[in-house]
């Protein structure tokens, strides 16, 4: 019989060293720290890690949790940058995309406060289940209804007061229309807007969330190449014409950044990069760009900003893309090699719930885009390292989350598998086996 994770309680005296409150051991621990560090175990003091290596039992003190890994393989927790939980757990199991193409399935209500706590706990369970311990809710606010009004936020406010989030949560808002069209008045308006008082730990809502366009499927993403009815798209920003349009994103990029707020921009079209890259800086990111340029992405790596992008949502609207814009541009978007080789900070999500939030699926996916078979220890690294420590720099936290250092936060993921020896094709079914939180076990399906 296969042997399970064990955890337990130990208690010996530590001799010169922290007691720890939780000591992890007997496996493989791939902390994605700058050296690459890989160890056998790790302590855990409260919810900070106070020691990595191969001798952590020397921080066993009265009552230390003791989790034995019994050779499985632990890494930091998954940051999804850019999932919609709230409307995912509206309409979980149910995704937009499925294998097939699109799928059924309806959003649950979200009218009352009871239905949008519902959402968001539906989606921390989730999200556990699969190792997630931190994601982007990217676009809240006024303007909007259910699954991404400003009363969801409140709720989120409220579940982290009562310390009820299972995973951190950082929040964008938005002050227009989700997929929808915006104004410099209505974003000045927005800004405005009190923000609910929360913890940073567990909800930070310090940036802003603009459509700069649409997608290239739906012939609404803004670019230089031509559409079948002859036309190029155009920004979703109110305007007399493109270049009023364009003045009037850079106003509300430079209000945001005036505020001191970071800004993602969704922007799937060349001319749309091309424009938010104009006004963007350090710490903002590009969502999706999915038509972006080698230029481009030079002039994003020299700024410091960044991109995240859905590799299964890439693979799956390949064939839409190429039907509206020919299979020679569709054959360059999502340039997943070029985007790792540039520099530029990627991260990688999942768009959740337009397809599963399941990162396995998603790395799975970003290998075939890349065209690797077989097991490749390097690309997996840097693949995962779009998931957990890149994303933690996205949200401007890199320095007490996203690897497994001593003084970072004790958010993991125990696989019964290392990913690094996985063939690609078969990551999709490495099991989640546990995954903690602040050094707090939130989903096991082995205890």
């Amino acid at each position: 019989m296969e042997e399970k994770v064990q955890v337990r309680e130990e208690s010996m005296v530590a001799q010169g060293n922290p007691p720890a409150s939780l000591v992890v051991r007997g496996g493989t621990v791939l902390t994605f720290d700058a050296q690459g560090t890989v160890a056998t175990g790790f302590a855990a003091a409260g919810d900070r890690i106070v020691a990595v290596g191969d001798e952590v039992s020397a921080h066993l003190g009265p009552g230390t949790e003791v989790v034995e890994l019994a050779g499985r393989t632990v890494l930091p927790g998954i940051n999804d940058s850019h999932l919609h939980a709230a409307w995912l757990g509206a309409r979980w199991p149910h995704t937009l995309i499925g294998a097939d193409g699109f799928t059924a399935g309806e959003d649950a209500p979200m009218t009352n406060p009871a239905e949008r706590r519902a959402a968001i706990l539906r989606a921390g369970e989730l999200c556990t289940s699969l190792g997630i311990t931190s994601y982007t809710e990217p676009g809240l606010g006024p303007g909007e209804t259910g699954c991404f009004s400003p009363e969801v936020l409140e709720e989120y406010a409220a579940l982290a007061r009562e310390g009820r989030l299972r995973a951190r949560v950082t929040v964008l808002r938005l002050f227009g229309l989700l997929d929808g069209r915006s104004t410099l008045d209505d974003f000045e308006r927005g800004l405005a807007t009190p923000v609910p008082e929360a913890t940073r730990d567990w909800l930070d809502v310090s940036g802003v969330k603009i459509f700069a366009d649409g997608i290239a499927p739906m012939c609404t993403a803004w670019t230089h190449h031509g559409y079948p009815d002859g036309s190029h798209g155009s920004l979703l920003v109110d305007g007399e014409d493109d270049q009023d349009r364009a003045r009037k994103l850079a106003g509300m990029i430079s209000l945001a950044h005036a505020a001191g707020l970071s800004v993602g921009v969704h922007a799937t079209g060349d001319r749309s990069i091309e424009a938010a890259l104009a006004n963007l800086r350090r710490g903002d990111h590009i969502v999706h760009g999915d038509l972006v340029t080698p230029a481009q992405l030079a002039a994003m790596a020299s700024a410091g900003v960044g991109l995240t992008v859905q590799p299964a949502i890439a693979a799956a609207m390949g064939g839409a893309l190429a039907g509206v814009l020919g299979a020679d541009i569709a054959a360059k978007a999502w340039p997943l090699r070029e985007m790792l080789d540039s520099g530029v900070p990627l991260t990688l999500s999942s768009d959740a719930p337009v397809v599963t939030p399941d990162w396995r699926v998603h790395v799975a996916a970003a290998c075939r885009l890349l065209g690797t078979r077989g097991a490749n220890p390097e690309l997996m690294t840097r693949l995962l390292r779009c998931y957990t420590a890149a994303a933690a720099v996205q949200d401007g936290a890199a320095e007490w989350k996203g690897t497994l250092e001593p003084g970072k936060v004790a958010d993991f993921v125990v696989l019964a598998e290392n990913p690094l020896e996985a063939d690609p094709a078969a990551l999709p079914g490495v099991a989640v086996e546990a995954t903690f939180t602040g050094g707090r076990c939130v989903y096991s399906g082995l205890r």
